[in-house]
């Protein structure tokens, strides 16, 4: 039995038992790129082989009620900031629900803090902390890399995720496993241009861009509107729709005042319909100063859409240049001028694009992929806790390039036949 486990050791051999249960705790279950991914998981998770659960620390949040109607939800465990009682009536529930497995998911916060120290309290076998950002404006505070010695794993979203966390977040290489994000390509599928504008209310002949993001600083919304200013210049008929909602909404607001752009840009607010709302677009944009792997690039070329995206962060993994969309500089106002006219001023070569990002998508970053990750990790790691042979994260990556092919066969087997796509 390894020294990190020989006190957490697993109940009973995995043939001897049934599902594992795994419990996700989280701060709120608020709409973010990482809770949506997680609502997918929880969905699609062997029930034969894994029981989930969730906490929140505090309220539900606004997906609380999709994910209860997924798995059992209890909230409202952290009383205030700085109770550290709350460890104990975790540590009880993880008892009471027999819990196999922790997985924190968010980068450092109270979440990571008191959901692996109640987990190494209740002697739960495995912990482990999904990590779904890179920097700013989050990152692992000392308190938390503190208990990096009772942490069985750190999950990256990408290999170049992984490297971040090793590299910038100081965690030991031997515990950092890169599970890809993933999409359901049968829920994020190219649709009809025409009618899904039509739908919208939106003209089928006007060059359209879009950004499905939390309007927060980090993911730079002002700088895209300054970009715009010059984008409106050479093609006066280009919309913009902005999709999502957050504390930078009055910024964005001055700054589509301040260049006289309400004509060309649109608030949308947050959205229930995104599958059927992005294949209006022509091109989804992104113009964050930082990203891990973000769920929105993936769900736009799943649907057929060309992506125009900074080169930061793991983004250089999700578009390929040229052949699925387009990089920039990250940050550089001029290169995302540049990058977006060529794509919208060429829509049919912004198709193809769009064409070959669905196929791309399909055979590296499919929801089956994702959480057949998730359930090799767990097991993995469970299977240690039994026998005290490690499980590191090369024997990871080589479960998954042999879930990839499966995980496509499985996609052909299902696949619709293409939907003609109008321009």
């Amino acid at each position: 039995m390894t020294r990190r486990h020989w006190w957490r050791r697993a109940r009973a051999a995995r043939d001897e038992r049934g599902p594992l249960n795994v419990m996700f705790v989280l701060t709120e279950c608020f709409r973010g790129g990482a809770e949506v991914l997680l609502l997918e998981l929880l969905r699609h998770l062997d029930r034969k082989r894994f029981a989930p659960r969730v906490a929140t620390l505090k309220k539900p949040g606004s997906m609380g009620k999709a994910i209860s109607n997924a798995v059992p939800l209890t909230s409202k465990w952290l009383h205030h900031k700085y109770d550290a009682r709350v460890i104990g009536r975790l540590a009880r529930h993880m008892r009471e629900t027999a819990t196999d497995a922790v997985i924190t998911v968010g980068t450092g916060g109270d979440r990571m803090f008191w959901g692996r120290l109640a987990a190494w309290r209740a002697r739960v076998p495995v912990i482990l902390s999904a990590i779904h950002s890179t920097g700013y404006p989050q990152g692992i505070e000392l308190a938390n890399r503190l208990l990096t010695p009772i942490t069985d794993g750190f999950i990256a979203c990408a290999r170049r995720h992984a490297r971040y966390l090793i590299d910038y977040e100081r965690c030991p290489a031997e515990r950092v496993f890169a599970i890809p994000n993933g999409v359901d390509t049968r829920r994020f599928r190219p649709r009809d241009r025409v009618l899904a504008r039509a739908r919208m209310g939106w003209d089928a002949r006007v060059p359209i861009a879009g950004i499905v993001a939390a309007l927060r600083p980090e993911k730079q919304h002002v700088l895209l509107i300054e970009a715009w200013a010059d984008v409106v210049r050479r093609l006066p008929e280009a919309q913009l729709i902005i999709v999502g909602d957050g504390s930078e909404r009055t910024a964005i607001e001055e700054a589509i005042a301040r260049h006289r752009l309400h004509a060309s840009v649109t608030l949308l607010g947050c959205r229930e319909d995104i599958p059927e709302l992005l294949p209006a677009f022509d091109v989804m944009v992104l113009s964050s100063k930082m990203e891990a792997n973000p769920a929105s690039t993936l769900e736009a070329s799943a649907c057929g859409v060309a992506v125009v995206a900074p080169d930061v962060g793991s983004l250089p993994e999700t578009v390929v240049p040229e052949k699925t969309g387009l990089l920039y500089p990250g940050s550089d106002r001029v290169a995302l001028v540049e990058a977006l006219l060529k794509v919208l001023e060429d829509r049919s070569w912004a198709a193809r694009l769009g064409e070959a990002g669905r196929r791309f998508v399909q055979k590296h970053f499919a929801l089956e992929v994702m959480v057949c990750g998730y359930e090799r990790l767990i097991e993995g790691l469970y299977d240690a806790a039994w026998t005290g042979k490690p499980f590191l994260p090369e024997d990871l990556e080589e479960a998954l390039a042999n879930i990839a092919p499966q995980a496509m066969e499985k996609i052909d087997a299902v696949e619709e036949s293409p939907v003609k796509t109008h321009h």
